[in-house]
This record gives structure tokens, C-alpha cells and sequence, in this order.
């Protein structure tokens, strides 16, 4: 039984909120055949087209290749310092390259940066055959994190874009669930996608020779607000686009697939997170506040304390005042031991104008196990000493 109801106004100066701008705009036109704007953080999309639509993805591809690389660091299977070997098959590539030579040694780091800023095809599928001693095994890899991620049109054929195989392909909201993947998992690649040029050496039996790594994404010059994160094109996808900015305290994600020339795709992705910015109000609690211990009925411990699982975002798009957010904790007048740790205790419940948006589960911190026998006559004898 619920006995404890506690109602808590959640002021504007207590927990983050940003970009407090009502709509300015109810539509917005752009070129492209399919597209979609998400806010990065909640995941909620904000604007779509034709969002699901199966396209050529071309080097946006590499997203995907830069996410398995991130997740192989943080597994501790590869490291940055790693020595990478260009083979004579990732030297062959055409088409966006970094000209990297047959045997030639760059490290991880680098070939990464290779691929963020110049989209160097040769330094994706090195990286790839580095990851998974091949091409062809590190794709299998790819298409089982899109499975994983739950984007269902999505099927890669190589792991950098340059295919022209109607089975690769994937959609604007799909690209968009990867590059989430990428940059809310990885914010690390930030440090890579933000560069707009960089020199790297390479060293080769023919000599050293300096070459300038230029970023494609021309956003980072013509949009104040630009992090990130990929271009493509080819004949077969035109011009495609996956950007992320970052503005007060509000992150996005703006997909562009099928844009008629490079110009109309980076005009597109700015209408996009221009659009975003204007509508996006984002509230956030961190659950900093201190919840009561609870009663444990039974127990070697008379009470147990209890924790947020974690914060709490919601994304307001219709102008409404989050300061008229309420929080509201329901918790049971006691527990009955044994009582583990990590289990739900009751739930932290959030309103706005009357109706909930959303919920934070509150869990005990601590274990307590069923008082046994002994343990009663410890306390007694405890009592007797004091």
C-alpha cells in the first residue's frame, strides 16, 4: 500500500533547462527527398520526410565504421596508439581518399582522424581489417550493431560507402539512430568530427611527405553551432548529410539523404537545426535531491536507503513552461526484508499541466537481509550493554 505522496514543484533555478523559445515556425521547407531531425540526448524526433525510405548512403556509411572503432577502445581491444598497416586492397580505394601507400604505418588515431575529417575510404577499410582482419568480417560486424540498435533499413555492403549495390542502403532515421549511437555513447569523437584541417606525415619507402587533412563537413565554417559529423555522395545516393550542433544545453541530429547538389544538403541541415533550435525546450533533472530511508519490516537493518536510477529529460516542443513541471515520489509505507539492492522500491513520477510525461524508477541502495534468530537475540543483547 501507497502512503507516502510526496508533491515537489520543480523550480526554474533548481534543475537544468534550456532554450526556452516557443515555436516560430509551424512547417519548414527544404529539398531534399528524406530527412529527419531528432533532439540527440531523448532521441525524440522533431522533424521527418520520408524518414524511412531505403537510400544510397554513400560515405555516411562510415558512421557506423566509427562507431564500431569507439566501442573497440572502450572495449580495450584496440587503442589509439595502435599501429595500423594500409594493405594493398585499403591503398586501392577510390574516391575520397588520404592516399595512403601499400604498407604504410599510421596509428589508429590518425587513420580515425583520416576518416572523420577527409572521409579517406583507404583509412576506413584499413581501420576495418585492423578491427576484424577483414573487409568483408568487419561489415558482418556492422550489420550485426545495426540489427542491435534496431535499424531495420539498414544493410551494409562495405564499410566505407563507395558500393553501388542496391543492398546497400539504409534510411534518414536510421542514420540518425547510429550517429546517436556514435556521439551520446563516443562524445570523445567530437575531438575528430570539430577539426577542419590537420597535417599528417606520411612516411613510406618513397620518402616523407606532409598531407593536409581538409574536413568535408562545410558546416563547421557556415554554422556557428556545428560539431559534427558526416557527409557522402556518390551518383547513386547524391549528396547526403548527417550534422549535429550543439546550442544551450540542446544537442541534434539533422539527416539529410538524396540533397541535389552539396549546397542544397547543407542548406537543408541548417533549416533543420535552425528549426529545431527555435521549438526545443529541454528539461532535465539530475534527481540530486535526497530521498528518505524506508522502513524495513524483518530486517538485520531497520531501514534501507533508497537511489534514483538517474535522470530525468523530457523534450517540449509546443511552448510549454517547464517550471510547471511537478515531480511526484510514490513510495511504500514500508518493505518486508530481504531487500536487494538495485530492485525497484517505488517510482518518481513527473506532470505537466496535470498529465505525466514520463517516469524515473527509485531503487534501494542497499541489501538487507531477513533478521534471523541470532540476530534478534543480538539486539537484545545489545539493549542490555547500553
Amino acid at each position: 500500500m501507497y502512503w507516502k505522496r510526496r508533491t515537489i514543484a520543480i523550480l526554474l533555478g533548481v534543475f537544468l533547462w534550456a532554450s526556452a523559445c516557443v515555436p516560430v515556425q509551424a512547417e519548414i521547407s527544404i529539398s531534399a527527398p528524406s530527412a529527419i531531425l531528432i533532439e540527440s540526448s531523448t532521441g525524440q524526433v522533431i522533424y521527418e520526410v520520408n524518414a524511412t525510405e531505403r537510400r544510397s548512403p554513400a560515405s555516411i556509411t562510415k558512421i557506423m565504421t566509427l562507431l564500431l572503432a569507439f566501442e573497440q577502445i572502450e572495449a580495450g581491444k584496440i587503442k589509439l596508439d595502435d599501429k595500423v598497416i594500409t594493405s594493398e586492397y585499403a591503398s586501392s580505394m577510390g574516391g575520397s581518399q588520404v592516399f595512403l601507400a601499400e604498407g604504410e604505418v599510421q596509428t589508429l588515431e590518425t587513420m580515425l582522424k583520416c576518416i572523420a575529417v577527409a572521409s579517406g575510404n583507404d583509412a576506413s577499410v584499413a581501420v576495418a581489417e585492423h578491427i576484424a582482419g577483414s573487409e568483408e568480417a568487419f561489415v558482418g560486424m556492422m550489420n550485426e550493431k545495426a540489427a542491435e540498435l534496431g535499424m531495420t533499413d539498414t544493410h551494409f555492403e562495405d564499410c566505407c560507402g563507395l558500393s553501388n549495390s542496391d543492398n546497400h542502403y539504409t534510411s534518414a532515421k536510421d542514420v540518425a539512430i547510429m550517429s546517436r549511437a556514435l556521439t551520446v555513447e563516443h562524445p570523445e569523437v567530437f575531438q575528430y568530427t570539430q577539426i577542419w584541417m590537420e597535417d599528417i606525415t606520411h612516411e613510406t619507402r618513397q620518402g616523407t611527405t606532409s598531407f593536409t587533412l581538409s574536413s568535408t563537413n562545410k558546416l563547421l565554417k557556415q554554422y556557428q553551432w556545428a560539431t559534427g559529423l558526416k557527409t557522402g555522395s556518390t551518383d547513386k545516393a547524391k549528396y547526403c548529410l548527417s550534422a549535429t550542433a550543439s546550442k544551450d544545453g540542446i544537442d541534434l541530429i539533422a539527416v539529410v539523404m538524396g540533397a541535389p547538389d552539396y549546397k542544397v544538403r547543407f542548406q537543408d541541415a541548417q533549416t533543420l537545426l535552425n528549426y529545431g533550435f527555435g521549438v526545443c525546450n529541454l528539461y532535465v533533472d539530475a534527481n540530486g535531491d535526497n530521498l528518505p530511508v524506508l522502513p524495513v519490516e524483518g530486517g538485520v537493518a531497520e531501514t534501507v536507503p533508497l537511489k534514483y536510477q538517474g535522470e530525468f529529460r523530457y523534450l517540449d516542443t509546443k511552448g510549454n513552461a517547464m517550471e510547471q513541471v511537478e515531480k511526484v515520489i510514490d513510495l511504500p509505507e514500508t518493505v518486508a526484508a530481504p531487500v536487494e539492492a538495485g530492485k525497484e522500491a517505488g517510482v518518481a513520477r513527473y506532470l505537466l499541466n496535470g498529465a505525466e510525461i514520463g517516469s524515473v524508477p527509485i531503487l534501494y541502495a542497499q541489501s538487507v537481509a531477513k533478521a534471523e534468530y541470532r540476530d534478534y537475540l543480538e539486539q537484545i543483547w545489545k539493549m542490555y550493554l547500553l
